[in-house]
């Protein structure tokens, strides 16, 4: 079983659709033990990061992150589920996240030439060899984003793809061992989100 993990916001369902449409059993769940039962964990978000470290560390969903990172169980952030996993943010004047990864979320820039937040389709540049939830992606296929933040990560070799967006080449997917985390949204992204959704289910 897929755990979808529900802090109180985001597009929870749209993420468990998109699993169960690809045939694998996923559950929204607000319970660290069931978090801690399932096969593989997804930490799905929209919203303010602030907000959402808060209720992740009510609930005792921040720990559950670290032990199922800590477990070797695969793991996949999706958008505000990738900015948690490092240490601060930019917005609202500075917040702290979960610190698992050294690094910083930062806010695209302001310019005349280029819509903050950046949303819609755009590409990857594949960083890594071989990564496995993105068996079958191409330099060509594109997938959809919505944000004003990107993730800066300290180590470089954690990057798995970038993109480049108001000038900017951000990193918009890391990959280490059994974590996995993504700028961009695979249940938005059509058959390249559900190619590397079902990548990940199968792990």
């Amino acid at each position: 079983m897929i755990a979808v993990i529900d802090y109180g916001m985001g597009n929870l369902r749209s993420v468990q659709k998109a699993f169960e449409r690809l045939g694998f059993e996923a559950k929204i769940v607000s319970d660290p033990d069931a978090v801690r039962a399932a096969d593989k964990a997804v930490l799905p978000g929209v919203g303010a990061i602030a907000d959402m470290i808060a209720e992740l560390k009510r609930t005792g969903m921040d720990e559950v992150v670290r032990e199922t990172i800590d477990s070797g169980k695969p793991f996949l952030g999706i958008c505000l589920g990738l900015q948690a996993l490092f240490e601060w943010s930019e917005e609202n004047g500075g917040s702290e996240c979960l610190g698992i990864f050294k690094g910083k979320v930062l806010r695209f820039p302001e310019s005349p030439e280029f819509v903050v937040p950046q949303m819609g389709w755009n590409d990857l540049t594949f960083k890594q060899a071989d990564v496995p939830i993105f068996k079958g992606l191409k330099p060509s296929d594109y997938v959809y984003f919505v944000h004003s933040y990107y993730v800066a990560p300290d180590d470089p070799e954690l990057v798995a793809t970038t993109t480049n967006y108001d000038n900017v080449d951000f990193c918009s997917s890391i990959a280490r061992d059994n974590v996995f985390a993504t700028q961009f949204h695979p249940e938005k992204s059509q058959d390249v989100g559900l190619n590397i959704l079902k990548n990940f289910s199968e792990l």
